[in-house]
């Protein structure tokens, strides 16, 4: 799948270069300052030097000037020294006592000349190095701790400059010392950091899942569980919970029933696995039935059995439409002898061995001769199951003849999705408006459901809701606006007239 808009996969270069910050610049500036004073004396100003224009920093200035003749600097300085002290006298003596105002002392004209015989005396070590003239835009600050990057390597990316050791990885904090990484927004990363976070790794085998021919990352997702996983796991073997789809993951391992299914440890942890342990469901969901004016006179046998026996039983079904590829229940019109599980497997390691089970002959004494339900899967899917199954046998013992299979099976589908909501919910919002209080009392004397056992209860109305077959998945949709438009009752009545639903 594309990532999202605001991730950058490409990779970006980052250039490493040698800095020097324009501070380093600071002796060269001195060593201009110290030339300019020795250039002569007609530069200066009265017992002192003017200020240089900024724009002369950028200027290159060679080294002060040696004497042509064979005169010593000492002998030069001191020429020059009189000659400044000679200027001074002069300008003293045309300058009045007072002068508006401020009074001028006699050694005046000594204080200045001995000012000026220290400066140049002490002109090989200034008192001050001038400080140049740098323009702010010159500066660079570093983008990871804003300092100014003063000297060594920088590194230049992303419109700015760093220290090489401020270049962090979003998501390790570590530097980025390779000459490539990847971009999320203005975020850095490592390559393999940056495919951590956003390549999807399967969640069976824990690998990143590979890309197909097409240069594009193809993964299966499952609609519910949202479990992904590489394309490879649908035909390698893979085991997949009989009961909730989702895949063994490699650290995980699943139970293996006798008839060659798996189930997971989350569906386990509630599965029925012989038919006594089944009957107190079974009654409870005919109290459902009861408690919804759809009570069930006869005392219908129900047995947990084997994939095997049930896919026997249907082949010597005459009557039905039944659900491929795989058949989980079955309302039994026909007189058969059955195989039923009659004591329940023991778990050794994580497989249910030592199941005990007999051969029960079925007598027909109504239009139902028993219910048969799948062994091993979680109670709320066996609840849902036994309610399809209660439905077909209410509507054959009702009078309710030669239905299409849109009709019978949706109907069916209904009650099963209305005891799960019963099941799952913590009271009866989405039930029709048939439901009575004596259904809302029996559901509350029910102990609260786990976490893990609620989100199964979703699930298996969600594959009621959203099956694709015409019979199961069109006909529940269909049954159910009929229902929530006009109530049960009313949707079974006009289904007995008509043979359809209402419109």
């Amino acid at each position: 799948m594309a990532p999202s808009s605001d991730v950058n996969h490409l990779s970006h270069p980052c250039i490493y270069g040698d800095y020097i910050s324009p501070r380093s610049e600071k002796k060269s500036g001195f060593m201009k300052w110290l030339s300019k004073l020795f250039r002569g004396g007609s530069n200066r100003g009265r017992g002192g030097r003017h200020l240089h224009d900024p724009a002369e920093e950028s200027m290159i200035w060679g080294a002060p000037s040696r004497a042509l003749d064979d005169r010593g600097r000492a002998q030069k300085e001191k020429e020059d020294l009189g000659h400044a002290m000679a200027l001074s006298s002069a300008e003293d003596l045309k300058r009045p006592n007072a002068h508006q105002g401020y009074g001028w002392g006699e050694d005046t004209g000594d204080d200045y000349s001995k000012a000026l015989h220290d400066t140049l005396n002490s002109s090989a070590h200034p008192p001050y190095a001038p400080t140049p003239f740098y323009p702010h835009e010159h500066r660079r600050l570093c983008g990871g701790c804003n300092q100014e990057i003063m000297y060594g390597n920088c590194l230049g990316c992303m419109g700015t400059y760093f220290h090489p050791n401020c270049f962090r990885c979003h998501s390790c904090r570590y530097p980025i010392t390779e000459l490539e990484f990847s971009l999320s927004g203005k975020l850095p990363y490592h390559k393999s950091c940056f495919k951590e976070l956003t390549h999807p790794k399967c969640e069976v085998c824990f690998q990143f899942i590979p890309i197909n021919a097409a240069g594009l990352i193809e993964y299966r997702c499952h609609p519910f569980w949202s479990q992904k996983y590489c394309p490879s796991h649908e035909y390698d073997n893979t085991a997949r919970c009989c009961s909730c789809e989702r895949l063994e993951p490699r650290n995980i391992k699943y139970y293996r029933l006798e008839d060659g299914r798996s189930l997971c440890l989350e569906c386990m942890e509630s599965a029925i696995t012989d038919t006594g342990d089944c009957q107190p469901l079974y009654h409870s969901i005919r109290d459902y039935y009861e408690g919804m004016q759809m009570r069930i006179d006869q005392q219908i046998p129900m047995l947990l059995v084997e994939r095997e026996a049930l896919n026997e039983a249907i082949e010597g079904e005459k009557n039905g439409f039944h659900h491929l590829p795989e058949t989980r229940g079955l309302c039994l019109s026909e007189e058969q002898t059955v195989t039923s599980i009659h004591r329940r497997p023991r778990i050794g390691g994580h497989r249910l061995l030592g199941m005990r089970t007999q051969h029960q002959k079925l007598i027909r004494k109504c239009e139902v001769t028993a219910i048969l339900v799948l062994y091993g899967l979680p109670r709320l899917l066996t609840g849902a199951i036994l309610a399809h199954e209660l439905m077909h046998a209410w509507l054959r013992l009702k009078g309710y003849r030669n239905l299409n299979p849109e009709v019978e099976e949706g109907i069916c589908q209904v009650l099963s999705y209305m005891w799960l909501e019963s099941e799952v919910m913590p009271s009866f919002q989405g039930m029709p408006s048939t439901s009575t209080s004596s259904a809302s009392s029996s559901s509350s004397k029910k102990g609260a459901k786990s976490h893990v056992e609620n989100k199964l209860g979703e699930f298996f109305k969600n594959q009621i809701a959203n099956d694709s077959s015409p019979a199961y998945g069109g006909g529940f949709r269909a049954a159910n606006e009929a229902v929530n438009r006009y109530g049960l009752r009313c949707t079974l009545d006009h289904i007995q007239l008509t043979g359809f639903f209402p419109v």
